[in-house]
């Protein structure tokens, strides 16, 4: 029985081997630099200052106002009944918990909504790559930023760019 499974075994890494020595073309590409290449990439940021000032510093002061009048209630012992100040007491930990967090909040948003932005971009950059791949016979396309060390390949950024009809930046590799 050890002898079967020592011949499958051989048998296995010599064709494994075979198909090892088949025709292999490795390309390599960083898809932030083909989305960088995009003219929508440029306006993001201002998007994103318009949405931080239209959206979320707005909703910032209705916050602090709504802390400031739910507190002033509170505090209020006289005119607010005791009922309606264990209310407002439930409502004041979480105003607090996401004033003192508002940076944390803004920064999650934010982050949110580049992501929205960008992915038809992402999408579009990795259809390009695998087009470009197919047409050009790439068997193996390794993200550029992965890898410490791998075998030669082709840096594809050129041939995605020129895919996507988009320009390269003075320097970029050719």
């Amino acid at each position: 029985m050890k002898k079967i499974l020592t011949v499958i075994a051989i048998v296995g890494l010599l064709a494994f081997s075979g198909t090892a020595n088949a025709q292999t073309k490795i390309g390599y590409i960083k898809i932030d630099d083909v989305v960088s290449l995009f003219p929508e990439t440029a306006k993001i940021d201002s998007v994103l200052e318009r949405y931080q000032s239209d959206s979320l510093n707005p909703e910032y002061a209705s916050l602090v106002q709504r802390y400031q009048w739910d507190d002033s209630l509170y505090r209020d012992t006289v005119k607010t009944p005791k009922a309606v100040r264990d209310e407002i007491a439930k409502k004041l930990p979480s105003y607090i918990y996401q004033i003192q967090n508002w940076q944390q909040i803004v920064n999650q948003a934010l982050e949110g909504k580049q992501n929205e932005i960008l992915a038809p971009l992402y999408r579009k950059a990795y259809d390009a790559i695998k087009l470009v791949a197919k047409e050009k016979g790439y068997t193996h396309v390794i993200s550029k930023e992965t890898l410490l060390v791998a075998p030669d390949g082709d840096d594809m950024l050129a041939l995605v760019a020129a895919k996507l009809k988009l320009k390269l930046p003075p320097g970029a590799a050719k």
